[in-house]
């Protein structure tokens, strides 16, 4: 095993170190959110607690790849990647390195960590390690040109000849909260949409006794989690179900963020209960400043009362209390987000593809996949899309 730390030299020489192994990963939390905290990228979702909690749980079989660069013994870059085996539906020959926290965990605003005043060198020094080791590069959920990611990829691409390309794939609406109090926002909504939250608000308080809960221990941590996977399913049951608690993975990572959230004062895990029963919850982190929406569910016997609409107020009422200054809704355009919010920030994909033959080549094998694939679902649909795609990779 790699140790943890380097021991400090005496000159601010630059050491680039990769971990490859979960021990040594376990051992940067303090050193990781400090320098978190002191980058431009800070946000929850690069966090050491749900980075880590989404290797132990969801890293499906990736290697682990994390790039750290110090100066003078001070660390002032992470690249927190993996390296993702090759994927034949993907006609992708070889490994590709992607950003921990990809994939199912829904994670937004995945970057390069790098401490403020130290991006040229400390993005320098991970390129230089990268082109070394590496072929292709797949970083997606990137918040859109203003990242770390970006400038990585314009380094790789100006001085040492990689392809890169990035493209938009989402967008997440968010709410500026600061000078807010609950009336004033309430008053810059739409008309029609401040009137039905005041009268949904108004109507639930004649009808029931309302409480809205928050788990602050870990005993109601643990019910809450529990009550808001069985209310997310049973309102997606009616529409086909859904993925987000499907596997024991999954619900295994919910289990540790949240408990870390819990311990570092972060999570925001809300229950709504109307007359002592449980009609909704909604699950969110609030760090840095910013309150994060990242999961929510009722009760379709309560649909008529809208109680997803009155959770969503009351969360958002919290988070004003509390002083957050933003409230995001992350990634997705659902119409009802535009019914709270009236800013957007894009996410983008960067793709990064090394000068070798090994690079050109997955960068060729890649664009034809997509080719493939949208042909496939233009024919057969897409249940038959993988299997045309994985049936063209075997037959090479």
């Amino acid at each position: 095993m790699r140790p943890a730390f380097v021991e400090t030299p005496a000159d601010d020489t630059i050491v680039v170190q990769r971990i490859e192994d979960t021990a040594t990963f376990q051992t940067l939390r303090q050193e990781w959110n400090e320098l978190l905290q002191a980058s431009a990228s800070n946000c929850v979702f690069l966090t050491w607690e749900w980075l880590f909690a989404w290797w132990r749980n969801l890293s499906e079989g990736r290697r682990l790849s994390l790039i750290t660069v110090r100066r003078g013994g001070r660390l002032i870059a992470i690249a927190p990647l993996a390296v993702r085996p090759r994927s034949l539906s993907r006609l992708l020959p070889w490994p590709s390195r992607e950003f921990l926290g990809t994939g199912l965990a829904g994670s937004d605003y995945l970057d390069v960590i790098v401490r403020r005043g130290h991006e040229r060198e400390g993005l320098a020094a991970v390129a230089d390690a990268l082109a070394a080791a590496g072929a292709v590069l797949e970083l997606s959920h990137v918040p859109a040109n203003v990242s770390a990611a970006a400038q990585l990829a314009g380094d790789l691409a100006r001085r040492l000849g990689w392809t890169a390309s990035a493209s938009r794939i989402n967008v997440c609406p968010f709410i500026k909260l600061s000078g807010h109090s609950w009336p004033s926002y309430l008053a810059s909504l739409g008309s029609a949409h401040r009137y039905n939250v005041q009268r949904r608000l108004k109507n639930l308080t004649k009808q029931f006794d309302v409480r809205f809960e928050q788990a602050t221990s870990e005993e109601q941590r643990r019910e809450a989690l529990e009550l808001l996977i069985d209310l997310h399913n049973r309102r997606w049951s009616e529409r086909g179900g859904s993925q987000s608690f499907a596997t024991a993975a999954l619900r295994a990572f919910y289990d540790d963020v949240s408990r870390s959230g819990l311990e570092r004062g972060w999570l925001r895990l809300f229950i709504l209960r109307l007359d002592g029963r449980p009609a909704a919850a909604l699950h969110g982190y609030q760090y840095g400043g910013v309150f994060s929406f990242y999961q929510a569910g009722f009760d379709p016997a309560f649909a008529k009362q809208s109680v997803g609409l009155v959770t969503m107020a009351l969360a958002i009422k919290s988070a004003i209390e509390e002083g957050a200054d933003e409230y995001d809704l992350l990634h997705g355009d659902e119409p009802y987000k535009y019914q709270w919010a009236d800013k957007t920030r894009d996410l983008e994909r960067i793709e990064l593809f090394s000068p070798c033959v090994r690079g050109q080549l997955s960068r060729q094998a890649l664009g034809l996949s997509r080719i493939v694939r949208r042909m496939g679902r233009r024919v057969f649909g897409n249940a038959l899309a993988d299997w045309i795609v994985v049936a063209a990779a075997l037959s090479e």
